[in-house]
C-alpha cells in the first residue's frame, strides 16, 4: 500500500489529522486533539504494550519431532494490534533493546503544546505499527523577505521494529510547494536522537530541555533566510553551485550517466529561473537553496521499495532519508557561506 498508513480490515485507519483529509483520505480528521492523549487515541496509538518476546526457530528432529530453538540473544518486539487485541510480532532485536511506549513522550509532547502555543497536526502508524509519528505545527509562520512563507513544525518518530531511534525533529515546511527544510545550524538544535536503551527515558527528559531551543533554532533559520533573500544570485552562481552539489561525471563515464547529469541539470536551472514557485524570490540566494530543496523533494528520482511501490510514494519517503537531508543541509551552508 503505497501511503503505508496502517489500515484494519474493516477500514479503520492508524491515522489523523486535524486539517483537511490527507491526500490518502484515510482516519479522522478533527481539530479535538488538544493533548498527546487524545492525539494517541484517535490515530490508534494508544495500548500497544509493545515488548520483547524471546526468538525462537521452528525446526525438525531426527524423529520428525517439531522443535522450537531459543535464538541466542535475539528477541522479537511484540505489540497488541490496535484493531484487534491480538499480539502480533513487529521485529527483531538485541538483547540490550528497550521497547519506548507510544505513550511514552506524550508529558514532553503536551509540554512543547502548552509552552509554545502548538497544535497536533498530525499521527500515525506505518509500515503495520512498526513505525509511528505525531507532529505539532508552531502557532506563527515565518515570512521571509515579506513573500515567503514557512510553517515550522515539530515531529515525533519512533520505530518499534528496531530499525531507527526514537527521534525528535524540528523542521520548517515551505507553503508554496510544501518541502521540507533541513538546516545545519551551528548553534541550534534541529533534531535529537534517543535510543532504544534503558536509559531512554532519562534521555527523553534531556529532550524537553534540548526543544527547548526550537525557538532559537526559529530565530536563526529566519535571520540566515533573511540574509539569503538579500543576496543576489545569477545564473552563472547557481551554475557553480549545483555543480559543488552535483558534480560533473567522469570522463569515463556512460551516456546513460551523462544524459542524466544534463537533464538534472536542465531540472534545476528550470526550478531556478523559470518555476513559478519561485516567482517572488526570483535572482536570490534563497530563490537557489529553494531550488535544490524542491528537486530533492519533488523531481529527484527515487527507487521504488515494499512500502513504496508508486513514484509518488518512492520520492516521498526518499525525499527523507538520510542522503536527502545531507544534501539540503551541504546546500544550506553552500548558501549561506
Amino acid at each position: 500500500m503505497a501511503h503505508e498508513i496502517e489500515v484494519a480490515a474493516n477500514g479503520d485507519a492508524a491515522f489523523f489529522a486535524a486539517r483537511q483529509s490527507a491526500w490518502h483520505r484515510l482516519g479522522t480528521t478533527t481539530t479535538e486533539a488538544q493533548t498527546a492523549e487524545i492525539a494517541l487515541e484517535l490515530a490508534h496509538l494508544s495500548g500497544w504494550d509493545v515488548r520483547k518476546a524471546p526468538l525462537t526457530a521452528l525446526a525438525t528432529g531426527t524423529d520428525g519431532e517439531e522443535l522450537h530453538l531459543p535464538v541466542g540473544d535475539k528477541y522479537a518486539t511484540v505489540r497488541n494490534n490496535p484493531f484487534t487485541g491480538k499480539p502480533e510480532p513487529l521485529g527483531v532485536v538485541g538483547k540490550v533493546y528497550q521497547p519506548i511506549q507510544n505513550e511514552e513522550h506524550t508529558e514532553l509532547l503536551n509540554t512543547l503544546i502548552d509552552q509554545s502555543g502548538a497544535h497536533f497536526e498530525t499521527a500515525g502508524s506505518l509500515r503495520g505499527g512498526r513505525e509511528v509519528f505525531v507532529t505539532m505545527k508552531m502557532p506563527e509562520h515565518m515570512m521571509i523577505g515579506g513573500v515567503d512563507q514557512l510553517d515550522l513544525y515539530i515531529a515525533a518518530m519512533n520505530s518499534h521494529d528496531g530499525t531507527t531511534p526514537f527521534r525528535f525533529v524540528v523542521t520548517p515546511i515551505r507553503v508554496v510547494c510544501a518541502n521540507t527544510q533541513r538546516a545545519a545550524l551551528a548553534h541550534a538544535v534541529s533534531t535529537f536522537s534517543i535510543r532504544h536503551t534503558k536509559s531512554a527515558k532519562s534521555n527523553i527528559e534531556a529532550a524537553r530541555q534540548a526543544l527547548a531551543l526550537t525557538f532559537k533554532y526559529q530565530d536563526e533559520f529566519q535571520q540566515a533566510a533573511e540574509r539569503m533573500i538579500q543576496e543576489t544570485m545569477t545564473e552563472d552562481h547557481f551554475q557553480r553551485y549545483i555543480d559543488h552539489l552535483f558534480p560533473a561525471p567522469a570522463k569515463n563515464a556512460s551516456d546513460r550517466v551523462r544524459a542524466n547529469h544534463r537533464e538534472k541539470t536542465l531540472t534545476l536551472d528550470m526550478l531556478f529561473t523559470d518555476a513559478q514557485t519561485n516567482h517572488e524570490i526570483r535572482g536570490t540566494q534563497w530563490a537557489g537553496y529553494q531550488a535544490i530543496t524542491e528537486y530533492i523533494d519533488h523531481y529527484a528520482p527515487a527507487q521504488r521499495t515494499q512500502w513504496a511501490s508508486d513514484p509518488e510514494a518512492a520520492r516521498a519517503l526518499s525525499s527523507l532519508s538520510k542522503n536527502a537531508v545531507n544534501l539540503k543541509e551541504r546546500a544550506f551552508e553552500l548558501a549561506t557561506a
